[in-house]
């Protein structure tokens, strides 16, 4: 068998949650069958079982606002990705809106079968309008129109499997649940004070950590403002990059500015820190934090836990399938105005209600200590990429059957 994978995000060019479940993924299905990745950029990688082609765009006549300029470079690339052929390929499997274009022209025109994986809804991410402007009718269209043309649609929480029956027209029969993963050997406890003091944060004083894109998705809007509740005896750390757009990172700067001058110890490192900085980061926090008003799945929250730290964080979407309230962290209610979707209905309570759940970690230092312990087990028996990938395989090779009795 011979999979295609379509994506957006793929090493060295990560930024999200859905870049990392494809790397992983990829890895470990090129153990068990022959990928070909074709992603947005320049990468080049000719391994055994895998392949990955970067491709790249030219916007120089574009005459469109700038807003629109990540949807039609989009399209221009999920034409060559359907235009450099299927040859020798069994079946097709997408990632995200940017690649469902890419997915439909394959599906009609090699008859491959198409499978794609829910990373996050469109529908439930109405404040895309602000980067993308008009661009987000069209993510919207393609999302509904690949949804419903695909032969299986993997969830990757129950949380999202709902979701998608919810919103789109589509048969039970063909939803399938498959949860992100994480790699145990890589994601595990390492202890590094220099690359703490690199970033400005004392080793000596116990800190709490973010990690996440400046987006309204990740509730960091809600998370600065809680910090004036939160107790003085710890440090705040905030790995908060990429933002949305000019008008949310002015929102998030102001918003930084404000809680620094109230409390001290707030640091903000504004960068996507790499991989090999983060793990310690995520290991000698006391706590990791994740305020989302949307999250499908949060593979966040895997990897701190691999690195034996426990969470706080909402009680939305897919957390609680990774976060076990009361056992391997908090989780904190959230009231959303139905009337105008993932607006709160009382941003101040919120942001006061996830303080209160902090302070109450951070005053217990053995509940601390046995939450990251079950932390870890909770990992290792759960969420390894080699399940996920075998259960991702079978499912390939149950579409593939179907296809060939229709």
């Amino acid at each position: 068998m011979k999979a295609l994978m379509l994506t957006n995000e793929y090493p060295p060019h990560i930024y999200g949650g859905a870049g990392v479940h494809v790397d992983y993924l990829t890895r470990e299905l090129a153990r068990l069958m022959e990928v070909e990745v074709r992603c947005f950029g320049d990468q080049k990688l000719a391994a055994e079982n895998l392949t990955v082609q970067g491709f790249g765009f030219d916007d120089t006549k574009f005459g469109c606002p700038k807003a629109l300029h990540s949807v039609f470079t989009s399209l221009q690339r999920d034409v060559a990705f359907a235009a450099a052929g299927g040859g020798g390929v069994d079946l097709v499997h997408v990632h995200t809106w940017y690649t469902h274009l890419a997915g439909i022209l394959m599906k009609l025109n090699y008859s491959l079968p198409l499978v794609l994986t829910v990373h996050s809804l469109e529908p439930l991410r109405p404040w895309k309008r602000e980067q993308l402007g008009g661009g987000y009718d069209f993510s919207v269209w393609v999302e509904r129109t690949a949804m419903e043309m695909a032969d299986a649609i993997i969830a990757v929480s129950e949380s999202t499997r709902e979701d998608v029956l919810d919103h789109f027209n589509v048969a039970p029969s063909r939803l399938h649940v498959i949860h992100n993963g994480i790699d145990l050997e890589e994601y595990r406890q390492k202890n590094d004070d220099a690359v703490l003091r690199k970033h400005g944060i004392d080793p000596s004083r116990p800190y709490i950590l973010f990690v996440g894109r400046i987006t309204r998705q990740k509730g960091i809007v809600h998370l600065v403002r809680a910090l004036r509740f939160l107790d003085r005896g710890f440090q705040v750390v905030l790995c908060a990059g990429a933002p949305d757009t000019p008008e949310i990172a002015l929102q998030m700067q102001e918003a930084v500015a404000a809680a620094q001058a109230q409390r001290p110890g707030v640091i903000w490192i504004e960068q996507m820190v790499p991989k090999a900085e983060i793990i310690p980061l995520y290991s000698q926090a006391a706590l990791f934090v994740c305020p989302s008003i949307y999250e499908p799945f949060g593979i966040i929250n895997l990897e701190a836990m691999a690195c034996e730290t426990p969470v706080v964080a909402s009680r939305v979407g897919g957390i609680p399938e990774v976060v076990v309230h009361g056992e391997t962290g908090l989780l904190v209610p959230v009231e959303q105005m139905t009337e105008a979707p993932f607006e709160l209905r009382d941003a101040e309570k919120f942001s006061r209600d996830f303080a209160v759940a902090i302070n109450d970690l951070m005053r217990d230092e053995p509940r601390r200590v046995a939450m990251a312990v079950a932390a870890r087990r909770r990992v290792e028996h759960v969420f390894s990429w080699e399940a996920v990938a075998q259960t991702t395989a079978n499912l390939y090779r149950e579409v593939c059957d179907g296809a060939r009795r229709s």
